[in-house]
């Protein structure tokens, strides 16, 4: 690890790099919701589809996202950060 590295914390404010798995299908149009979020859609050990939304945003927005996932009825697999701007 480099010494700026160590410095990273996650904070409220500062954008993070989040992955979010649900089952199923969500289409393109998800990758509309901030202008940065990539969905990529792969099969479980049974075949079935899961999708994967990843995006860099603020804890406020990924809360956004989380409720508006919530409000369609999408359960949740998974919510990781993976990088801190």
């Amino acid at each position: 690890l480099k010494m700026k590295d160590c410095k990273r914390k996650l904070t409220l404010d500062r954008p993070a790099t989040y992955q979010i798995k649900v089952p199923g299908e969500l289409d393109e149009r998800w990758t509309d919701w901030n202008g940065e979020m990539t969905v990529t859609i792969a099969c479980d050990r049974d075949g079935l589809p899961i999708t994967t939304l990843t995006g860099t945003f603020d804890q406020a927005t990924l809360q956004g996202l989380l409720r508006r996932l919530y409000s369609l009825g999408i359960p949740l697999i998974s919510v990781n950060c993976i990088d801190v701007a």
